[in-house]
C-alpha cells in the first residue's frame, strides 16, 4: 500500500519536524539533579537563597528546605527572628510585623473613607439656593393652579350664558 500524500511540501515537513523536536523533551539535554538546600549550610545566605525552596537560618548558619506545608517555619526548625527567605536583609518577624501594620493601615483607611462618605451623604442638607429654588417652584405651581381654576370658572360661565354647558345628565332638559 502506497503512503498517502497529504499535500505537505518538504518545507512544511521540516517545519512540523522542528516543532515536534521542540515539544518533545530532549533526551540529550538532561538537567543535573537538583542540589539539596543542606549543601549550602555554613556558606553564605545569598548562596542559599538563590534556590527559592531554601530557607536560611542565621542563628546556626544552616540552609534548610522551606516547610511548604506550613506558611511560617516552625520554631523548632528556626526562630522567626533569625529565619530568612527570599532576601537576606529581612527576617520573618520583621516581615510579619510590617505586613500586619501595612494591612491594618490600609483596612483602617478604607473604613474611615467609607464612614466619611456615608456620613457626608446622610447629613447632606439642602443649600440655601436649593431651598429658595424649591420655594419658588412651589409658588409658581400654586399660582398656575389658581389661574387654571379661574380660567375654568370663566369658561363655565360663558358656556352657561350661551347654553353650551354640558350638564351631568343630558336627558334632564327633556
Amino acid at each position: 500500500m502506497a503512503p498517502a500524500n497529504l499535500g505537505l511540501t518538504p518545507h512544511w515537513v521540516m517545519l512540523l519536524g522542528a516543532v515536534l523536536l521542540l515539544l518533545l523533551p530532549g533526551a540529550s539535554a538532561q538537567e543535573p539533579p537538583p542540589v539539596g538546600c543542606s549543601e549550602y549550610t555554613n556558606r553564605s545566605c545569598e548562596e542559599c537563597l538563590r534556590n527559592v525552596s531554601c530557607l536560611w537560618c542565621n542563628e546556626n548558619k544552616a540552609c534548610l528546605d522551606y516547610p511548604v506545608r506550613k506558611i511560617l517555619p516552625p520554631a523548632s526548625l528556626c526562630k522567626l527572628s533569625s529565619a530568612r527567605w527570599g532576601v537576606c536583609w529581612v527576617n520573618f518577624e520583621a516581615l510579619i510585623i510590617t505586613m500586619s501594620v501595612l494591612g491594618g493601615s490600609v483596612l483602617l483607611g478604607i473604613t474611615v473613607c467609607c464612614c466619611y462618605c456615608c456620613r457626608r451623604k446622610k447629613s447632606r442638607k439642602p443649600d440655601k439656593s436649593d431651598e429658595r429654588a424649591m420655594r419658588e417652584q412651589e409658588e409658581r405651581r400654586v399660582r398656575q393652579e389658581e389661574r387654571r381654576a379661574e380660567m375654568k370658572s370663566r369658561h363655565d360661565e360663558i358656556r352657561k350664558k350661551y347654553g353650551l354647558f354640558k350638564e351631568q345628565n343630558p336627558y334632564e332638559k327633556f
